[in-house]
């Protein structure tokens, strides 16, 4: 009975065996077979599978048709049907296309197909792939299919997972098919879609089982729906890189319950304040919020995140100071805060991160000591506090960072010397605390592994450790803007093979190379070496790769060999050879790349060499150049800075300058002998924002620039110019009125207007004054101070202050001034001018202006200078005017005003020259007092003995000009007096008034003093 009980059991199973052992269906075996034939194996496209973490290998080389095919690597089996239910060619290596006729499309019963990081372009994606009806993981990331995704793809009304994310071919969603798809795939729990374009609004219908929604770069747009932050099964939600996707956080909707463990908001549109609700999500690992809009302080409750790896908060705009719960942050790897507006101390909170890698708290306002907790942490790789305002000694660091590869401490405060455990680090590779206060000698080296090594703009001195030639994998080394000293022989680089870039400019060095054959690393691209003694290029015979090379102010005599005017032909595209001594230049036009040369201050003679036709920057200024410029000038239509002022060249302008105005910005031919007219046209479609002519023969129809001798009107055209900022026509011959366009807003970018010692007659016009739209925006107060001008070019202009002509060799933004002075003006004072709220400077004297001073000037807020002196100006002087509180130069004198002399602020500052010629005022500071009794008031008296010590006068001097004509005029002379230490011009003026405009001001502040 046992026995029989057995045989009964075998027979039953036997069916199973033998369905088990042969599987695979022969009518799908084949059609794998023909899929294998329709593709090749591509070993070149595995780097985006490797850069994803996962192996490639061909996978379709185990497909024998003699085997079955249910042991074929990336094929999976029903094992009672035989169906094949699984296909992974992931990572396969394959090339070739899937179009509708393809076989893959038979196997019908697939529950899973991953086709990821293949090439199968240029294929696009088949309306058949919606026909697998039992399909629940779909994967065609990075597999090179391009174009429109058919909308029969939301027919997979069973798909869990579905990843469709782009590489390097553009994949796009139709107008309704994402909305389609989100509302069919009711089951879906992981959606992909990175790079893919959508470019559409979030729709709200997302299903409820989701528990991945990557949405990285899809070039969304609108609103973020509130109901994403709803999904209770949400574990990642990935929007970011998506700019025009606007948005705010929830401040009530997240819950202790939610799922999320990884929020990607970065770089895209959402903006407000991170709520107190942040703190729900306590199941978060990952929060980046970096490139946003979000603004306001840290909440408090960030420090319930205690699961955190990583925090990016990069590129905002918060501020205050950071909350001292993110000390409870123990799992943090990574976090990164730079480029907000976080203030105070930087606190020390980082002694318990003993799990972090990354460390960034650059480019805040944080001030203060170096944070000492930040010296525990031992596993940091990554440390990088730029631009915080940290100042005083880098602590020592008894065990340092044993891991440290990169460490950043540049633009701050710091002091003393670089501390010795920096030069022991073992691991360190960039290293960069440039721009701060550091001094001391560098010290030598101890190891071999920097390759970035930038310690520029401090206080460093002595000379180069010769252990530098021992970092054999430099690739940049910066020591410019030092007090290094002693002479380099620059051969010591020669065994650093990789130096790409060096930096010596501006030391006190004496650069040479003992040995013809030790010279700078054929690998070198970029070398700054000016100021630095040089008078040979010998050690410059290997540099054949050569991009980059700044050579100005040495003592290179002569000419630049002819070895070197071969070997940088191919390769080099920035050359400045300035403030030399070079006599003769060689042609130009082999040198194929170049896009920058600077010539200027040499003693180079002849004419000037045609330059290359694609050179963007040609300054050949202040050298001795004569005849005509070069006829393939005209061909140069890429030429942006344009400077050949200062030499002897002759002949008219060009009328091509017309077609290269279109992207000329910069065009300076001042301190020449140029003849002629300028064409009529040159400013239509014109891109110039720096015109300089002056000192030269030219007699213009319809331009006329300034100190020259010219004859005509005003030439209106130039408010055509887009971008025109500051316009000068001083000390001419230019008549007529002043006129503007009805239809056009004229000058709407003009941030300086000069029109002073001319003949210009008429009527000021409201409309006119309208037009000046960038004065009438009122700089905000502790912005940055930027000058006018490019990053390689800065403008100068000449301006009259307190009777002195002064050349500002830069001129700042927030310098906005009006002269009409000296002209035939006529008529009332325009009330417009009272709009133009950002106005520094305004001088009308010496007219024929009536009536009444404009009540609007009172809207003149950081007006400093006002000079409405020689009219026929009348009636009172606005109470209103005495609330501009910093006028520091005022001059009404030799009009027809009466009334009382307002008193207050700044008013209660200027002396009687401010009101001298007006019979009818009164009061202080005049001896003519309004009371009725006709008792005279005198002025306040002050003890005339109280005399200051003159010694050390000089130190005075940016302060007495700013004093004197306002903040903006003390900004320029300080900003002169620092480049040119005691330049002649300003000790004759120094000498002549300064002493008396100091004394006049002690006078003053005493006076004040004692009527408070």
């Amino acid at each position: 009975m046992g026995c029989l009980f057995l045989v009964l059991v075998f027979v039953l199973q036997y069916p199973i065996i033998v369905l088990s052992s042969v599987l695979c269906s022969q009518d799908q075996s084949l059609a794998l077979q023909q899929l294998k034939l329709k593709l090749t194996i591509d070993e070149s496209s595995s780097s985006d599978c490797e850069s994803n973490g996962h192996l490639p290998y061909p996978k379709t080389i185990s497909w024998n048709k003699s085997t079955d095919c249910c042991t074929w690597d990336g094929v999976t089996c029903d094992r009672i049907t035989g169906q094949i239910t699984g296909l992974d060619l992931s990572c396969s290596q394959l090339h070739g296309t899937i179009d509708s006729n393809s076989t893959l499309f038979q196997l019908s019963h697939l529950l899973k197909l991953n086709l990821a990081y293949n090439d199968f372009s240029p294929s696009q994606i088949s309306s058949k792939f919606g026909w697998f009806p039992s399909l629940a993981h779909l994967n065609l990331s990075h597999s090179g299919f391009s174009g429109k995704i058919p909308s029969e793809v939301s027919y997979l009304s069973k798909l869990i997972s579905l990843d469709l994310s782009a590489g390097l071919e553009e994949l796009r969603f139709g107008p309704h098919t994402f909305k389609l798809l989100l509302q069919n795939l009711t089951q879906l729990k992981e959606l992909h879609l990175t790079s893919t374009y959508i470019s559409s609004a979030l729709p709200s219908n997302f299903s409820s089982s989701l528990e991945v929604l990557n949405l990285l770069s899809t070039e969304l747009s609108g609103k973020v729906p509130d109901h994403i932050f709803h999904l209770r099964r949400l574990q990642i939600l990935n929007l970011g890189s998506n700019l025009y996707l606007k948005g705010h956080l929830p401040k009530m909707q997240w819950n202790s319950s939610s799922s999320l463990k990884e929020l990607d908001l970065s770089s895209s549109g959402f903006f407000g304040n991170v709520p107190d609700a942040i703190g729900h999500l306590s199941s978060l690992s990952f929060l980046d919020f970096s490139s946003c809009y979000f603004s306001g302080t840290i909440p408090q409750s960030i420090g319930n995140l205690t699961k955190l790896n990583n925090l990016r908060l990069f590129s905002n705009n918060f501020n205050g100071s950071l909350p001292s719960t993110i000390s409870n942050l123990v799992q943090l790897v990574e976090f990164d805060i730079s480029s907000n507006n976080f203030s105070g101390d930087i606190p020390n909170i980082f002694s318990n991160f003993t799990k972090l890698k990354s460390l960034s708290l650059a480019d805040n306002l944080f001030t203060g000591l170096f944070p000492s907790s930040v010296t525990n942490l031992t596993k940091l790789e990554s440390l990088i506090l730029s631009n915080c305002s940290i100042a005083g000694p880098i602590p020592s660091i008894a065990t340092g960072f044993p891991n440290l590869i990169l460490l950043f401490l540049s633009d701050n405060l710091l002091t003393g010397e670089i501390p010795s455990w920096i030069f022991d680090l073992p691991s360190l590779k960039f290293l960069q605390m440039r721009a701060n206060h550091l001094t001391g000698q560098l010290k030598e080296f101890g190891y071999n592994l920097l390759e970035v090594l930038d310690v520029g703009d401090n206080k460093l001195h002595g000379p180069i450790p010769r252990s530098f030639s021992k970092l054999v994998n430099l690739t940049t080394l910066d020591l410019s803007t030092n007090n290094l000293s002693g002479g380099l022989d620059i051969g010591m680089f020669s065994n650093c093979k990789q130096l790409r870039r060096l930096g010596l400019s501006f030391n006190n060095l004496s650069v040479f190379s003992s040995h013809k054959d030790m010279a700078l690393p054929r690998s070198i691209g970029r070398l700054y070496a000016s100021s630095c003694n040089i008078r040979e290029l010998n050690f410059l015979q290997a540099a054949t790769r050569i991009g980059q090379l700044d050579l100005s102010n040495n003592k290179i005599y002569g000419k630049i060999p002819d070895w070197a005017w071969s070997d940088w032909q191919s390769s080099l595209f920035y050359l400045n050879l300035s403030s030399n001594f070079l006599t003769a230049i060689d042609p130009l036009h082999d040198f194929e790349n170049l896009v920058y040369l600077d010539l200027g201050s040499n003693l180079i003679q002849g004419e000037v060499p045609a330059p290359p036709p694609y050179m963007f920057i040609f300054i050949v200024s202040n050298n001795n150049f004569s005849g005509k410029l070069p006829s393939p000038l005209c061909k140069m239509s890429s030429l942006m800075i344009l400077d050949l002022s200062n030499n002897s060249l002759t002949g008219v302008i060009p009328k091509c300058l017309v077609n290269m105005s279109r992207n000329l910005s910069v065009l300076d031919l001042h301190d020449n002998q140029f003849h002629g007219t300028l064409p009529k046209n040159f400013g239509k479609g014109s891109s110039l924002r720096s015109l300089n002519l002056r000192k030269n023969k030219l007699a213009l129809e319809v331009l006329d620039l300034g100190e020259n001798s010219l004859n005509d009107t005003f030439p209106k055209w130039l408010g055509t110019l887009p971008r025109l900022q500051i316009l000068s026509l001083r000390s001419n011959r230019l008549h007529g009125p002043v006129t503007t366009s009805i239809n056009q807003v004229l000058f709407s970018k003009l941030k300086i207007l000069d029109l002073s010692y001319n003949d210009f007659t008429g009527n000021l016009t409201e409309r006119f004054f309208r037009n000046l739209k960038a004065m009438t925006i009122v700089d905000p107060r502790g912005t940055p101070l930027t000058y006018i001008g490019e990053y390689l070019y800065h403008d100068s202009l000449t301006v009259a202050i307190k009777g002195q002509q002064l050349q500002l060799v830069r001129i700042l933004s927030i310098f906005t001034t009006i002269d009409f002075s000296h002209n035939k003006f006529e008529g009332d004072i325009p009330k417009s001018i009272g709009n133009l709220g950002s106005l520094r400077g305004l001088n009308l004297s010496h007219n024929s202006l009536m009536g009444p001073i404009p009540q609007s000037f009172e809207n003149l807020s950081v007006l400093e200078s006002l000079d409405l002196s020689s009219n026929q100006l009348s009636g009172k002087i606005p109470q209103e005017l005495a609330t501009l509180k910093f006028l520091a130069v005022m001059n009404l004198s030799k009009n027809h005003l009466v009334g009382h002399i307002p008193r207050g602020q700044q008013f209660d500052t200027f002396e009687n020259d401010s009101y001298l010629g007006n019979a009818g005022l009164c009061g202080f500071p005049l001896s003519r007092s309004c009371a009725d009794s006709g008792m005279p008031q005198q002025p306040p008296s002050f003890e005339a003995d109280e005399e200051e010590d003159d010694r050390g006068f000089m130190d005075w001097r940016a302060v007495v000009i700013g004093y004197g004509c306002g903040m903006v005029f003390g900004l320029f002379m300080g900003y002169v007096i620092f480049l040119t230490g005691r330049p002649k011009w300003f000790v004759r003026i120094v000498n002549e008034e300064g002493y008396r405009m100091v004394k006049k001001i002690e006078a003053k502040r005493r006076r004040l003093k004692r009527r408070r």
